[in-house]
């Protein structure tokens, strides 16, 4: 159970900071603080809990994990619905901070660090356009976790790497869609904002799991291993740990 304690512990550290950041200080650090505090999140958790679970917090890492073959099966459904709790209990933890201003707080009008897309949200881009970022970003950030953790590859700083390739993105993203790039981080806040949030949540749902197996893809296919050597599956992730 240690690994998805660790998960459920990891995600919701992530949630609470990276979407805390945007609603109880957005107005003050901007984007770059917000990609920061996500950046930051993933990577302080990175060396804290990725010798127990290697650190995915997010399906469709997890997903890309498994089609790589570094994963059981019985492992990728506890890590998801440890990471979907995770970003649950995340955005309830958050919410239940935010209404706590004395001058009160609109959910309906300030959000919760949901996702999404079209008029009065971010850069007001359409459909096609959050798509498009939407999965090229989870492919690529799905791939340099996948790059980083590999065997035969030094870990010491994956943990790094990968929290600034997280930064990087979602410097990019939040105008458009918000920054997804992770499933469980859009459903824990779009289940408390309702709503429009969750009419469009759909998209951050699909969107980056499919990225995340055509991720796993290419690594176990070997089109980008280090090595092509067919992967061999275990209970615990076959990566090298975050240290």
């Amino acid at each position: 159970m240690k690994k998805y304690l660790a998960e459920f512990l990891g995600t919701f550290t992530l949630v609470l900071f990276g979407c805390g950041a945007a609603v109880l200080a957005g107005d003050r650090i901007g984007s770059l603080g917000i990609a920061l505090a996500f950046g930051f999140a993933f990577t302080a958790m990175a060396y804290g809990i990725g010798s127990l679970s290697g650190c995915h917090l997010n399906p469709a890492v997890s997903l890309g994990m498994y089609t790589a073959g570094r994963m059981t099966g019985k492992d990728l459904g506890s890590y998801i619905i440890a990471q979907l709790l995770g970003a649950i209990a995340g955005a309830a933890v958050l919410l239940l901070i935010a209404t706590g201003q004395l001058g009160g707080y609109d959910l309906a009008a300030r959000g919760l660090g949901q996702n999404g897309w079209g008029d009065n949200y971010g850069g007001e881009y359409n459909i096609a356009a959050a798509i498009v970022f939407e999965f090229i970003a989870s492919l690529l950030f799905v791939i340099v976790f996948l790059g980083a953790t590999q065997a035969g590859v030094p870990t010491e700083l994956a943990g790094v790497a990968i929290g600034i390739a997280l930064t990087g993105f979602y410097l990019v993203g939040l105008p458009l869609t918000g920054a997804s790039l992770n499933p469980a981080r859009s459903l824990g806040p779009a289940i408390f904002a309702g709503g429009r949030a969750i009419s469009q949540l759909w998209l951050f749902l699909v969107v980056p799991s499919i990225a995340g197996i055509v991720s796993g893809w290419l690594y176990r296919s070997g089109i980008l291993a280090k090595e092509h050597v067919r992967p061999r599956v275990t209970e615990v992730p076959e990566q090298q740990p975050m240290t």
